[in-house]
């Protein structure tokens, strides 16, 4: 007799989600079938479902009905035959959900998140092979069960919470980013937009990865003063509007400049406050943008060779970096407790959707707890 569960489906662009009667998926020899405990409702999610293709209409999104659901944590309850690494039923994991197709060259190199059928279990896709992912992963962290390749798998220690785990696609995001702005022990980083979901994971991740100062910009006042009292000693606040951003980091810095920029800001943000965080920058600096500025943003080609300045994109992150960061959050190092969780039952996925649009920044995580 086929095992059933309850999921959040999406049938139709603009409408809410139903709650429906689904088969748990049959679990394949190089898959773990994981229980849902938690999974994270993206601050994004409501646009993708809603206005789709008015936004990113160059992301596939998965044929409908779909279970949505991004970020998902809970306990591996079966793996596959051919599943042999140190995998077993009762662990405690997140499933990291970039999925890719295993077999073209950036694959070959494991440099998944350049494979051009690159997917996001549960949300969109990067590709034309997105489709044949979403029905290999049809279910996403909306649903009470999920099949992960075990590869994926981020193992957690007890000291983190299934909801504080939900959380790590967007820290992830931020700690790639922070890597490949080659970001060390003692330097400085300004995180432009530091209030917003990515913007605070960049914050306490330069925290635990040994910052000297963190630079953050945000426009509400009272978020400012919270991120700032994460560390007062550490984080220097920047209020939008108030002064150039650029003026406020070379006086702190003597004229040198911030080590690292990461861009976080969203997408109705001014460009004119993308320039002015990048004039932030020291010579010889990265810039890594994982934020959704929509305008095109003017760079003037000669300073960038001149000064040696970088602006670099980025997505996501590997799995190793996300049990890097499972390391980092058992050690004590990063400080996962910032997170004001509001937690929702599965029946409650739309008054989810709702309280995304009243959340408090970056601080509040909306879960959807199983």
């Amino acid at each position: 007799m086929t095992k059933m569960m309850k999921a959040a489906r999406l049938h139709e662009i603009g409408k809410p989600f139903q709650i429906d009667t689904v088969p748990v998926p049959e679990l394949r020899p190089t898959d773990v079938l994981i229980e849902v405990k938690a999974a994270g409702v993206v601050p994004n999610l409501r646009n993708v479902v809603t206005h789709y293709p008015t936004w990113f209409p160059f992301m596939p999104l998965p044929k409908l009905p779909a279970i949505y659901g991004l970020d998902a944590a809970g306990v591996v309850s079966a793996v596959g035959a051919q599943v042999r690494a140190d995998v077993k039923p009762g662990d405690r994991v997140y499933m990291n959900p970039g999925l890719s197709c295993g077999s073209c060259e950036a694959c070959r190199r494991h440099d998944h998140t350049n494979c051009a059928a690159f997917t996001f279990h549960g949300y969109f896709g990067f590709g034309a092979g997105s489709q044949q992912i979403f029905e290999d992963y049809p279910y996403g962290g909306f649903g009470q069960y999920l099949l992960s390749p075990a590869a994926n798998l981020v193992k957690l220690p007890d000291s983190i919470s299934f909801e504080q785990a939900a959380r790590f696609g967007y820290l992830g995001t931020s700690y790639a980013a922070l890597r490949k702005a080659g970001f060390a022990p003692g330097q400085t980083v300004l995180v432009d937009g530091g209030t917003g979901t990515l913007g605070l994971g960049a914050v306490v991740l330069a925290l635990a990865m040994g910052a000297a100062k963190v630079f953050a910009t945000g426009r509400n006042q009272a978020l400012l003063d919270k991120l700032h009292k994460i560390d007062p000693a550490r984080v220097v606040p920047i209020a939008l509007g108030s002064r150039p951003t650029a003026e406020v980091v070379m006086q702190a810095t003597n004229g040198f400049g911030a080590d690292a920029l990461i861009e976080a800001l969203g997408p109705n943000a001014p460009v004119a406050t993308v320039l002015d965080a990048f004039n932030a920058l020291k010579r010889g600096g990265r810039t890594i943008n994982i934020g959704g500025v929509a305008d095109p943003i003017p760079l003037d080609p000669f300073p960038l060779m001149a000064l040696q300045k970088s602006y670099i994109g980025s997505c996501w992150f590997s799995t190793a970096e996300g049990q890097d960061m499972a390391a980092m959050a058992h050690a004590g190092t990063l400080d996962l407790s910032v997170f004001e969780h509001e937690r929702f039952s599965l029946d409650q996925v739309n008054e989810a959707l709702d309280a995304i649009d009243k959340r408090g920044g970056g601080f509040t995580n909306v879960v959807i707890m199983h």
